[in-house]
């Protein structure tokens, strides 16, 4: 009897075996199958084994028999593909929000979505953990927010800014989250402060102690412009460096060489046209705020602001102030 259940077992091995360590370049044959069963205190034949692996390919995993270089069975197909894999491990490593503990533990979680052959192919050597935070709080915070967006209450928190000198500012926030945001490798909440009718962008990672509260958010169609649902892919494509401001349309006549980053940063739905034979005219709605100013400023005079007014005004009094700090400074 004792025997009896790790029979019953041999199954879900197997399926941990295909996973762990089979892949086109490594299948696995009825031989080696009864070893690594063995390996686990679970006995079996050659012969039970392809019963086995029919019943698992009946069930729906796509097992597949090679006859070159080697003779054999591999899982074919997974939740993920290697490349699919090695761009989450990449963005796990780029992520400046996730601390350098949390990034060695989901690296190897992720490298258990593939065989341990493939894992050590895309294993990285050296990872630079510089850029990375030190809240191990933000998994929770996150997990707390997602609850209260769910949920539909306010949230708590304290919020650090960094000052010179010891300790920085931390203040006290009750918000009603909306949304969260991963952008240029931070990972922000929008959401709207009960002191205020506009929205606010807040870094997750200086957040601390933060608790969902009994009280109903306020809805956000009452401080932006959506009503039903808050669209987070079109809030992120007008916000600039998560600046906030107003909603207005906007027009940038913009040297051809420029198209390439004008749609990227606008989408393909941005409105196009020639302006001469050297220049084009992009249309696209923006929050305008300061991070919209230092977009367009990067450019210098390759984009023109051409509507609306108050930014076009906001675009010269920047200049003439950098023109005013340099020409003063070379005249000393």
């Amino acid at each position: 009897m004792p025997g009896d259940w790790k029979q019953k077992l041999k199954p879900l091995h197997l399926v941990r075996i295909f996973e762990e360590l089979s892949d086109e370049e490594h299948p696995l044959c009825a031989e080696e199958l009864c070893r690594q069963l063995s390996a686990r205190d679970v006995q079996a034949e050659r012969k039970s084994v392809y019963h086995d692996v029919e019943a698992l390919r009946q069930f729906g995993l796509d097992i597949v028999s090679a006859t070159a270089p080697t003779r054999g069975y591999f899982l074919a197909e997974r939740s993920f593909e290697l490349p699919e894999v090695r761009l989450l491990m990449d963005a796990v490593m780029a992520a400046g929000f996730i601390t350098q503990k949390k990034t060695r533990e989901l690296l190897k979680k992720l490298e258990k979505l593939v065989s341990v052959h493939q894992a050590n192919r895309i294993r990285q050597v050296y990872i630079d953990m510089r850029n990375k935070q030190d809240n191990e709080e933000i998994y929770y915070n996150i997990d707390k927010i997602n609850t209260a967006i769910g949920g539909r209450k306010k949230i708590a928190f304290c919020y650090v800014r960094r000052e010179f000198g010891a300790g920085g500012d931390v203040r006290e926030h009750v918000i009603s989250p909306y949304a969260m945001l991963w952008v240029n490798d931070h990972y922000y909440l929008v959401g709207n402060n009960q002191k205020y009718n506009n929205l606010m962008h807040l870094r997750i990672d200086r957040m601390r102690a933060v608790n969902v509260t009994g009280e109903r958010s306020r809805h956000f169609s009452e401080v932006s412009e959506y009503r039903d649902v808050f669209d987070v892919a079109d809030y992120a494509g007008k916000a600039f460096n998560m600046f906030g401001g107003e909603t207005v349309q906007i027009q940038l006549r913009c040297k051809n060489y420029l198209l390439d980053s004008m749609t990227d940063r606008f989408g393909e739905d941005a409105r196009l046209r020639p302006s001469g034979d050297s220049h084009f005219a992009v249309t696209a709605d923006a929050l305008h705020s300061e991070g919209l100013i230092a977009f367009i400023m990067q450019f210098g005079a390759d984009v023109e602001v051409i509507f609306p007014k108050t930014l076009r005004d906001e675009l010269a009094g920047k200049a003439m102030g950098l023109y005013e700090l340099y020409e003063v400074k070379n005249q000393r």
